[in-house]
């Protein structure tokens, strides 16, 4: 690993150009793109520090592209590319709009009820009901990595219908208002709202911090 300017990991450019890894068998010499996902001069500095480096060592293949890194042609490939987050649908770049995303959390109804005008639902009262009106309680909340920054933010769907997270997000329950499927009933899935982009937009947490934050309560469904 070599640190071309991210001051995370890695040996300095000067000591591999000045023969520190020389003797060293090296399969893949590699770097660590910054802001990949941002349009700035630090990527071309980056890329011609790291393309410099070529032939210097033993190495048989050089490796800089994360995800993000990918999208910005050909020249940050070199001979290795490794995307991580766009393999599960995370898409950071322009270059990643034919990326499907493939981790979509779910969860099940525990409870329907009628709340009342003026009832309030959730820690704090922080929602209270404009009229009379049908909720869900789904067995869904911070402790699965669904965060409290999705309360009154976040909405599942089943149907075709969407329904809003109301109220806090409780470390084991949510609610949302289900007014628009009155089919729902206890036991039933809804679908969260979980697309990467626009969800990370939503809360303000990368799309790393929403696949791995998914926490080991979800049963993984692999379709």
């Amino acid at each position: 690993m070599v640190d071309t300017g991210m001051n995370r990991l890695g040996i300095a450019p000067e000591d591999v150009a000045g023969g520190l890894l020389d003797g060293l068998s090296v399969d893949t010499l590699m770097s660590h793109l910054a802001c990949a996902d941002e349009d700035v001069p630090l990527n071309e500095q980056q890329r011609g520090a790291f393309a410099a480096l070529a032939g210097r060592t033993s190495a048989s293949r050089m490796s800089l592209a994360n995800s993000a890194g990918i999208a910005l042609g050909a020249d940050y490939a070199f001979d290795l590319t490794r995307p991580g987050i766009a393999l599960y649908g995370g898409r950071q770049h322009a270059g990643h709009d034919g990326i499907r995303q493939v981790v979509t959390p779910e969860a099940q109804i525990l409870q329907r009820r009628r709340v009342p005008a003026g009832g309030i639902v959730g820690y704090n009262a922080t929602f209270t009901a404009p009229a009379d009106m049908e909720v869900a309680i789904l067995n869904l909340g911070y402790a699965d990595g669904y965060l409290r920054c999705f309360s009154g933010k976040g909405s599942a769907r089943a149907g075709g219908a969407v329904l809003p997270v109301i109220g806090r997000v409780s470390m084991d329950l949510t609610a949302i208002a289900v007014d628009a499927a009155p089919e729902l009933a206890e036991g039933d899935w809804v679908t969260l709202d979980y697309a990467l982009p626009e969800t990370s937009a939503l809360s303000g947490l990368s799309q790393y911090e929403l696949i791995t934050g998914l926490g080991d309560r979800f049963d993984r469904v692999w379709g």
